[in-house]
């Protein structure tokens, strides 16, 4: 426990900002708060308040002072930077970072890069795909076409999604051209199974950190954010899926 003395306007910065990282970055509601709590023990408040959800965090240190929000607007996947946030957070309860020093520590992480950067996303992204449609009993002449299918599309999908903000679109789009790839490919002879060629290039777009996440906040007792987590899962599914089934209609 650390026995400074340490202003309560810098707690709450480090508290909020250590959530929004957290929150932004894929971890899970009942880890963010969690973190909060043991930020603000290890500052000598013992009791703290937070409410966390996939937009938005709510954060109090006591009765007397107000609670203060703050607004979650992007979310991504990197479990690295949540990682980096759980160094900060243990250094902290070690008395090893004062609540200025933390909050430049976080400013750096918040501000610092993807962990891999989108030339290596993306040909992880490709490479999964045809690996994906091997395993759902593809055959390896269409190893190529499924890499490229998958890398269209996951480019595509980071493209979209910068053009218009909505999630659904994006997917849509993303998922509606992988279709039509494979569709292509296989008309022209060089893909021979276009269904295993899709399910396996569409892989890489499926929210699968963000299903897993809904599931264990609803089993931690987040109804709200396990609720919400899971409609926003359902919608990005339902947005693949539609992309795809109109290619399959109509070809």
């Amino acid at each position: 426990m650390n026995n400074h003395s340490y202003p309560t306007p810098e707690i709450v910065e480090v508290c909020l900002l250590a959530g929004k990282l957290m929150m932004q970055n894929g971890a899970e509601t009942y880890r963010v708060e969690d973190t909060m709590s043991r930020i603000a023990s290890a500052y000598g408040i013992p009791e703290s308040h937070s409410y966390v959800t996939p937009t938005g965090i709510f954060f109090a240190i006591n009765n007397s002072e107000p609670a203060k929000l703050i607004r979650i607007v992007e979310r991504t996947t990197d479990l690295h930077k949540v990682t980096a946030v759980n160094s900060i957070s243990r250094k902290i309860s070690t008395g090893d970072l004062s609540p200025r020093a933390a909050v430049e520590e976080l400013s750096e992480i918040e501000s610092g890069p993807l962990r891999y950067s989108n030339h290596v996303q993306l040909a992880a992204a490709a490479l999964a795909s045809s690996c994906f449609m091997i395993m759902f009993g593809g055959v390896w002449r269409d190893f190529p076409a499924a890499v490229l299918c998958g890398g269209i599309g996951f480019a595509s999908v980071q493209y979209f999604h910068r053009l218009v903000k909505v999630k659904f679109f994006s997917e849509f789009s993303a998922s509606f051209l992988i279709g039509l790839l494979a569709a292509l490919l296989t008309i022209a002879g060089w893909g021979q199974m276009m269904d295993k060629i899709i399910i396996g290039s569409v892989m890489p777009l499926v929210p699968g950190l963000l299903i897993t996440n809904a599931i264990r906040d609803l089993m931690a007792g987040h109804l709200v954010s396990g609720l919400s987590k899971g409609a926003d899962a359902c919608l990005t599914s339902f947005g693949i899926g539609a992309g795809v089934a109109v290619i399959i209609t109509y070809m």
